[in-house]
């Protein structure tokens, strides 16, 4: 204890009589320990951000039927294998011709509500439909047929059993939906409504899912579905999880090749600085061989040293990186990030650990200490 307690004196000794040459090394270890903590935070929640913010230009998976359609109750049971917490939306399509001003369009009864989430990027003109009898038209429909918001428009369905009467039901216009794709050449109308309009019920004919996940992880729950339903078939869309899988692939290995440099660098300012602090101490490292000083305790000594920078580096990094990564995040992401206590240990050893390698070179020399040469003033 009393050996341990004296290393330490010494270590503190040795420190604050260098305090200049010293705190160019910690201000070296804290700015690395503050990149690393940083970046680390980014490379753990910027993804999760980007992968919402990739869900906002639609979804990523799509269930297709297996055979002519499926059911609501179907696809419930297929959304079971997602997580709920990385389920966004799944918004079930129905697909029926329908006649308004004696033109055929096209209508597609769905969830309003799970459409919002599914499709966040849809704007609408107006509001989307929240009571029964109201309906959402798409901005060439309502271009080509002269349609307006507040408008009653009276839309017709003939079955193909031409048995059946047709039937009509009078709807009002709640919004005009403009999205620059094909969404704008169809009306949507509520799942109860299109049952009311054709007799259909619960049929599905397609549904968008969105899933906030990586790709091998939509990989797998697609394959889980097709192989436990038979009535639906789950299809990633290539164009969203491709992209998305390239953009978070490259900006980790950003994140990782700057966090490698940084942490170089920050190994090369601390080797250069206790070799200058090792050529100041010749004589000292001379006198203390010269008085039964051991190679061992040498080491011990300029290592202590450098554990103690990097342990305060490591602690105070660890603070000032996560404010980095909350400046860059609601800066950039325009989200905020959440404190993870596990990285300040992390970063702590990783500082310890670029300190010590970076003091093997310095301590060499140290120990190569001819105290016979240094006594004698060569």
């Amino acid at each position: 204890m009393k050996k341990r307690r004296m290393l330490f004196r010494m270590i503190t000794a040795s420190l604050l009589r260098r305090r200049s040459r010293m705190l160019v090394a910690l201000l070296a270890i804290a700015i690395g320990a503050t990149i690393l903590s940083g970046l680390v935070t980014i490379y753990v929640d910027v993804p999760q951000q980007m992968g919402a913010q990739f869900r906002s230009y639609g979804a990523n998976m799509i269930f297709m039927p297996a055979a002519d359609s499926f059911t609501l109750t179907n696809m419930q049971e297929s959304l079971a294998a997602i997580p709920s917490a990385e389920l966004v939306g799944a918004a079930p399509y129905q697909y029926n011709t329908v006649r308004i001003h004696e033109q055929p369009i096209m209508a597609a009864g769905t969830e309003m509500a799970d459409v919002q989430k599914a499709s966040p990027y849809w704007l609408v003109d107006g509001a989307y439909p929240s009571h029964a009898h109201e309906i959402l038209v798409g901005k060439n429909v309502a271009q080509s047929l002269e349609l307006s918001i507040g408008n009653r428009v009276s839309v017709n369905f003939t079955p193909e059993d031409k048995t059946q009467m047709d039937s009509t039901v009078d709807f009002t216009i709640t919004g005009i939906l403009n999205t620059g794709g094909s969404e704008e050449e169809y009306v949507y109308i509520s799942m109860e409504d299109m049952s009311e309009l054709t007799g259909k019920s619960e049929t599905v004919d397609i549904a968008e899912v969105s899933v906030s996940a990586s790709s091998a992880k939509l990989q797998k729950y697609a394959e889980e579905i097709n192989e436990s339903s038979t009535a639906i078939s789950a299809n990633l869309v290539k164009r969203v999880t491709a992209s998305e899988t390239t953009v978070l692939s490259k900006l980790q290995a950003l994140v990782l090749l700057v966090t490698v440099i940084v942490l170089a660098l920050t190994m090369i300012c601390v080797a250069t600085t206790m070799t200058a602090v090792v050529s100041e101490r010749r004589s000292e490292i001379g006198l203390k061989k010269a008085i039964g000083a051991t190679d061992k305790g040498i080491i011990m000594e300029f290592m202590g040293e450098g554990m103690v920078l990097g342990a305060l580096g490591g602690i105070l990094g660890s603070f000032v990186g996560f404010a980095f990564a909350q400046f860059v995040s609601v800066n950039v992401f325009s989200s905020y990030i959440s404190f993870r206590p596990l990285l300040v240990p992390v970063t702590i050893i990783v500082s310890i650990a670029v300190t010590s390698i970076a003091c093997l070179i310095p301590i060499r020399s140290a120990t190569s200490v001819d105290p016979a040469l240094v006594l004698k003033g060569e």
